[in-house]
């Protein structure tokens, strides 16, 4: 090409580029608004303040939050505070101090984190109470399973195999606002069975921190005096394995039911094997997908799903499920939380 052609062609180029931006600034002179310019999205930083990850449950949940936010493109930092509370305050703070967009707690103590909560909502940062209830005004969302649900299957699961005799009840920590709904749900399906006589109950204890080993040594000091029982609802499977050791002591392990919830596996394979009657199974991918999904819709400024309102909070529900050895294939093994291979002890 020569000089002047190649001189023609830059000329010619020029103009193009002249009048394209006199075009946009007339059309902006016309309509008073700037040509559309499409925003890059910020990246989504969450918070994850997790109480501990002393079951197997927990660890499931944080492994997928953190999945389900690498698929969104969101960012996740993780503190576990080991059952203190103090010390969740303190990694609570750090989230704040870090200005992360949107806080998800699953708290130790949920009375203890009031404070912590208002000033997560003073620094502009939404909080999301997952699975465990925090009664402050400034949460922003509460997702779970419905836990008053989760507590009438426990109890009906019993019920079912055992309606009348002398029963045990191993209660959550009380620190653990679901222990109240749970038990609220047990003792509506028990009530009936209770007033008229046919169903009593032999021993009650709430579990600190939902311990196994204080479930083993409480059920076993009982039963040190006073064996004659028929049943024994656990409120997770955690303190069902507690109480299943002490009963394996005395000879009574698989002879009478025991109930559980969160489908750990060893729970699971406790079904199977006929030591523990049913477990409540919730779909823990379900939560902890929509706990992310929400938690970077509202943290750009997008409304939250909600069926609800607990305690004057936001809430959405899931559905738990009753599992039995009946039923273990079709749900826990069906939607993947558990191979059948683990389940069944076949590898």
């Amino acid at each position: 090409m020569t000089d002047f052609n190649l001189k023609k062609v830059v000329a010619i180029f020029l103009t193009v580029i002249a009048a394209t931006i006199v075009i946009g600034a007339i059309i902006y002179l016309i309509s008073g608004q700037k040509p559309a310019v499409t925003p890059k999205e910020k990246t989504i930083r969450i918070g994850l303040s997790m109480d501990s990850l002393i079951t197997e449950r927990w660890k499931t949940d944080k492994d997928l939050i953190e999945k389900r936010a690498r698929d969104v493109g969101a960012t996740v930092v993780t503190f576990i505070a080991n059952g203190d509370d103090n010390l969740q305050k303190e990694q609570i703070e750090n989230l704040i101090i870090q200005k992360v967009d949107v806080i998800i707690i699953v708290p130790h103590n949920g009375d203890a984190l009031m404070d912590m909560v208002k000033k997560a909502h003073d620094a502009g940062i939404k909080v999301i109470a997952y699975d465990r209830l925090i009664k402050s005004p400034y949460t922003d969302l509460y997702i779970s399973f419905d836990n008053e649900k989760v507590g009438e299957l426990e109890a009906q699961g019993i019920v079912n195999v055992t309606p009348r005799g002398r029963y045990v009840y191993l209660g959550g920590a009380p620190t653990d606002n679901n222990s109240g709904y749970l038990r609220r749900g047990t003792m509506d399906i028990l009530g009936p069975h209770l007033r008229s006589g046919v169903i009593k109950i032999a021993f009650d204890k709430d579990i600190d921190n939902w311990d196994s080993e204080e479930a083993y040594k409480s059920l076993r000091e009982f039963l040190k005096d006073d064996k004659d029982i028929d049943a024994v609802i656990a409120a997770n499977d955690g303190i069902a394995f507690g109480a299943i050791r002490a009963l394996t002591e005395v000879g009574l392990a698989g002879k009478i039911p025991v109930s559980g919830q969160d489908a750990e596996l060893t729970a699971c394979q406790r079904i199977v094997a006929g030591t523990q009657t049913m477990t409540v199974f919730k779909p823990i991918r379900s939560i902890a997908y929509r706990a992310v999904e929400l938690a970077v819709s509202i943290a750009n400024g997008g409304g939250t799903e909600t069926d609800s309102v607990i305690e004057g909070i936001p809430s959405l529900l899931l559905d738990p499920i009753l599992v039995d050895k009946s039923n273990i294939d079709s749900t826990v093994i069906a939607s993947g939380f558990h191979s059948r291979e683990s389940v069944y002890r076949l590898n």
